[in-house]
């Protein structure tokens, strides 16, 4: 006989219909990913604004390097402090603090009369920008039903991807005026509705199990599952959190060894198969073939933005249906032979102008329907609840820490084997990343977040 329900409301009878529930997950999912939106904005803003910045202030390269990289370092910080912040205080309490952080540091850089100002309030947005990198799919994971806990995740990655194109945008139409600042200071609208938007939501109710408060998360799946389901979803919330008290050296132990790698090595193989370079360095790959200044320019931001978008789109309606796994090793199957081909084209002394563009927008295409979302929804599924958001940031610390090393290594890397060696090298990366995802990563379709912890066939019980 299943044991009785510690803490459940006896008001669960007045369920809410499908489509309140429906409508209820989707709006909450769609307000925390402003934090998504945010992350995507105030990284790519600085592409833009810098040239302004770099004259206001009289910034020498050093320094203009410093200004533009400084949100890196901001975002390797706050992700180191984000787990311990998420499992401490709350998963709401922490993106509250951070929508703060975004709003006021938005203003602060545009009102900076001075470099130190500008770059301390850069470091402050990309501690924000750490944070929210883990958290918005975490919360989003812990939150959503599992039928569609993929598309919900995924609406994160689609939010990155609409920073990035909306922060292009707006630095397009304030360039005429070279107002630099209200390119920074306009992310304080974002900012102020994330923050808005989060003050009616709940606490996620895996957060609330592991702290013992049972009633309250029989609550918060009340509005989201039937009375049923609910039931049956909080009935394993306390078996998990009763035999699982762990801590982060848990990590550590032989019976996690398998989600951490596979959470780790998705992080690395993200960034280490070529995806920001390609982004980085479009305009200098098509100046190669011959475009114009103009048509990098544009063909860099609208297209790569469009690209994404509509790929992440794509990704979120079949990453339910088709799974993780098959769009994963799809994704990265398609990666490779674009690199290969892309390397082998620019062999050629007069490569076709059309091929090289069409090999960049399908790799992006390959690395948005694939590996770019699932990432993000994979480690926010595979780790235990008791220390979800400790152990996501140990993966989004690994890929923030992966982006500064092929940053800052690509154009030495160039120097030494041409840029068709740098797209082998990348091409050879996805055959590996491919063989790692078939051999490590697992499956999570179509399961609730505790399936998925026990299918780790845990040895830590307490």
């Amino acid at each position: 006989m299943p044991r009785a329900v510690v803490g459940e409301p006896a008001d669960l009878k007045r369920e809410p219909s499908r489509i309140g529930r429906r409508g209820f997950i989707v709006l909450t999912s769609i307000t925390v990913a402003i934090g998504g939106f945010l992350f995507g904005y105030d990284t790519a803003v600085i592409s833009g604004a810098i040239l302004f910045v770099r004259n206001q202030f009289h910034l020498t390269s050093f320094q203009t390097e410093i200004a533009v990289s400084i949100v890196l370092a901001g975002a390797l910080a706050g992700t180191m402090a984000g787990g311990y912040l998420g499992d401490r205080f709350g998963r709401k309490p922490t993106l509250i603090m951070t929508a703060v952080v975004y709003g006021i540091f938005a203003l602060t850089t545009g009102l900076a009369t001075g470099t130190f100002v500008f770059v301390i309030s850069r470091l402050f947005v990309g501690a924000a920008v750490g944070i929210s990198s883990m958290l918005v799919p975490l919360y989003i994971a812990e939150l959503a039903p599992e039928d569609i806990r993929g598309a919900l995740v995924t609406l994160n990655q689609l939010a990155i991807s609409s920073g990035v194109v909306i922060a292009y945008y707006v630095d397009y139409l304030l360039a005429g005026s070279g107002n630099w600042r209200w390119m920074f200071m306009s992310a304080v609208v974002p900012s102020v509705v994330l923050l808005a938007g989060l003050m009616f939501l709940p606490e996620t109710p895996r957060w609330l199990a592991a702290r013992g408060d049972f009633s309250g998360a029989a609550k918060v799946l009340h509005r989201i599952e039937t009375s049923e389901k609910a039931a049956r979803a909080l009935q394993e919330l306390r078996d998990v959190t009763e035999k699982d008290q762990l801590n982060f050296r848990d990590l550590l132990a032989p019976a996690f060894r398998k989600p951490l790698i596979a959470g780790i090595g998705l992080a690395i193989f993200q960034q280490i198969t070529g995806v920001n370079t390609i982004v980085y360095y479009a305009p200098t790959i098509f100046q190669m073939v011959g475009f114009g200044s103009a048509g990098n320019a544009i063909l860099a931001t609208f297209l790569i933005g469009f690209v994404g978008l509509t790929f992440t789109i794509i990704s979120m309606f079949l990453v339910d249906k088709v799974g993780r796994r098959p769009l994963l090793l799809i994704s990265l199957a398609g990666m490779g032979v674009v690199l290969l081909h892309l390397a082998i084209i620019l062999g050629d002394p007069h490569p076709k102008k059309w091929m090289v563009l069409t090999d960049v927008l399908v790799y992006l295409a390959a690395f948005d329907l694939g590996l770019g979302p699932i990432f993000w929804l994979l480690i926010s599924e595979i780790y235990p609840t008791t220390i979800r958001a400790q152990a996501m940031s140990l993966a989004t610390l690994a890929i923030w820490a992966s982006d500064f090393l092929v940053t800052a290594t690509f154009l030495t890397i160039v120097e030494h084997i041409g840029m068709r060696g740098c797209f082998m090298l990348f091409a050879g990366l996805c055959v590996v990343a491919f063989v790692f995802s078939f051999r490590i990563v697992p499956e999570t379709r179509g399961r609730t977040l505790e399936q998925i912890e026990n299918s780790w066939n845990r040895l830590i019980i307490r």
